[in-house]
């Protein structure tokens, strides 16, 4: 799935690929990031101090102490999303990535892998051919950060960040809590990190509704899952498109994640007051997928869900048969407005709240994204320059690099009205058709160290529909949500050995008994098969590995 404006630009996308399950790519965000990537609570994160959108064109980058210089060169692997690749074949053509090395001297050489990053990111390691920096999600690596110090395919950076990344460092004393987020149990820190401290942008995804058909049949926007189930009736049987054929598709229901929180449970690991759960194995993952089996066979679920990519998704819509699913702020909503409205002035989307089972409950989990995912730039072990390069990688920390990562190049992507930076037509009306996130894409293409201002994606998400669909996201609370944790090697080894077979088991029943090819009446032998695969172990390593997270400092 694409994720947005700034949420394709590096945040979940990969975090999603540590529980990569038919159905559920979205646990790492939604069940507990995604998210991908995973909630954290918004009155934390109102206490952090966020940069300020300021013009510092003319600002010197800062030297260290002991004057380190920056790198001569770099080599720089990282993953290359859609946006940046609809009019970028390297990051180094990208406008900010030409001024970095007007002002640092750094000639970078970009690496960008064909195919998924987890499968890559594996053969990398595997070659003794590492390059200088390695930009992942470090905390979804097989054995985990620590294990990679270990061996010595990254390094260890706490005492770089002392010594050559003034920025930075003053970051962790501005925001001590991120510090606690980007360390492991062992007390490494293993990436120069990208962070989103915006309570504003972490929210930016969940249920999206045709708000025209709402209208059109005098319905409100559903709430709970009773509420749901009326909707995609009438949408099923009233034909809201108005073409005298029962064509709607009510429902595709790509992030199972969203519907299982009704029942509060999630469909994935998730945590209850401390307590770490495996929601298929707890009864109220029954009456979930009960419900959504009752669904499919009424015909209000997509009947082929389950071969949906984004493309078919993206014809529903557009054939104006799709009333529902799940989606981004950028990606989804916006995206939609901007493709169907213009020949169907009527079109209009609303986000509506993550669904309950009964009016005045709260939502605990949502899709509310972490301010850190695990994703940021490391320093490989075959590094021979990594103080330089840390200072080269801190310059995104800067006042300066704020602006270059967020915003771009002054003049081209944006310019300066009364000292806040204000995105051009290049971003908003692009004269090549690209889209917005395509267009800042071309600039900026968001993959880096630095701290996200919410002020570039308040600009970006400029509609009315998207400002109320993060506002009825927002009430779901994320108290369930696994946080960030990290596992140690020997953790991860074991944990993989489980939930390998434990994954390919659960969904291929998953869908089997939604579809109705396995009998519900088989859903306590399925329960009782996972247990006998040892989930039982699996939730105990979980559970430590959270127990660490709460007791770091």
């Amino acid at each position: 799935m694409n994720n947005g404006i700034r949420e394709s630009r590096g945040r979940g996308k990969i975090v999603a690929l540590l529980l990569c399950i038919t159905l559920i790519s979205a646990l790492a965000a939604g069940c507990g990031n995604e998210d991908d990537k995973d909630s954290k609570d918004s009155a934390e994160s109102d206490k952090l101090t966020r940069p300020a959108a300021t013009d510092t064109s003319t600002e010197t980058p800062k030297s260290t102490q002991n004057e380190t210089k920056y790198p001569a060169s770099l080599t720089y692997w990282v993953q290359m999303d859609s946006d940046v690749a609809a009019s970028l074949k390297n990051f180094g053509e990208a406008g900010m990535y030409q001024e970095l090395e007007k002002i640092t001297g750094t000639k970078v050489e970009f690496q960008h892998p064909a195919g998924e990053a987890a499968e890559q990111i594996n053969l990398l390691l595997a070659t003794n051919k590492l390059p200088d920096v390695i930009y992942y999600t470090w905390n979804s690596v097989a054995k985990g950060p620590d294990n990679a110090i270990k061996d010595k395919s990254i390094i260890r950076l706490n005492e770089l960040i002392e010594s050559d990344a003034p920025n930075f460092s003053q970051y962790l004393k501005d925001n001590p809590e991120i510090k606690k987020e980007i360390t492991t149990d062992d007390g490494n820190i293993y990436v120069m990190p990208k962070i989103d401290l915006n309570d504003w942008t972490l929210v930016n995804s969940g249920p999206i509704i045709r708000k025209d058909w709402l209208e059109k049949l005098g319905l409100p926007l559903p709430e709970t899952i009773d509420d749901w189930y009326k909707t995609l009736k009438a949408f099923k049987e009233q034909d809201p498109n108005g073409n005298g054929k029962a064509d709607e598709i009510p429902l595709l229901p790509e992030y199972m994640s969203a519907w299982a929180s009704a029942w509060n449970v999630g469909n994935y690991f998730y945590q209850k007051d401390g307590v770490v759960k495996f929601g298929p194995v707890e009864p109220e993952f029954k009456q979930f997928v009960t419900t959504m089996a009752k669904w499919y066979q009424e015909g209000l679920i997509d009947q082929d869900y389950a071969a949906t990519d984004t493309k078919l998704r993206d014809a529903k819509m557009s054939t104006n048969t799709l009333g529902a699913f799940v989606g981004y702020v950028g990606s989804g909503l916006g995206k939609y407005l901007d493709l169907v409205k213009p020949t169907n002035p009527d079109f209009d989307l609303a986000g509506a709240p993550f669904p309950v089972a009964n009016a005045g409950d709260t939502n605990h989990f949502g899709m509310k994204s972490s301010p850190f995912i695990g994703q940021g730039a490391a320093i490989s072990g075959a590094n021979k320059n990594p103080a330089e390069t840390m200072k080269w990688l801190d310059f995104g920390f800067s006042q300066q690099g704020h602006m270059l990562y967020n915003f771009g190049v002054e003049g081209k992507s944006y310019v300066m009205e009364n000292g806040k930076a204000k995105f051009t037509d290049f971003i908003m009306n692009n004269p090549d058709k690209l889209t917005k996130t395509q267009a800042l894409g071309n600039v900026t293409p968001g993959y880096g160290p630095y701290s996200y201002d919410q002020d570039a994606m308040r600009q970006l998400s400029d509609r009315e529909q998207q400002n109320k669909a993060r506002e009825e996201w927002a009430k779901a609370d994320g108290t369930y949500v696994l946080p960030a944790i990290t596992l140690k090697a020997e953790e991860d080894m074991e944990f993989a050995n489980i939930m390998n077979d434990i994954d390919t088991f659960y969904g291929e029943k998953f869908n089997k008994f939604i579809m109705g090819t396995e009998p519900l009446a088989n859903f306590d032998n399925f329960v009782e098969t996972i247990k006998g695969m040892g989930i039982d172990k699996a939730i105990q390593i979980q559970q430590a590995a959270l127990d660490r997270y709460n007791n770091r400092k």
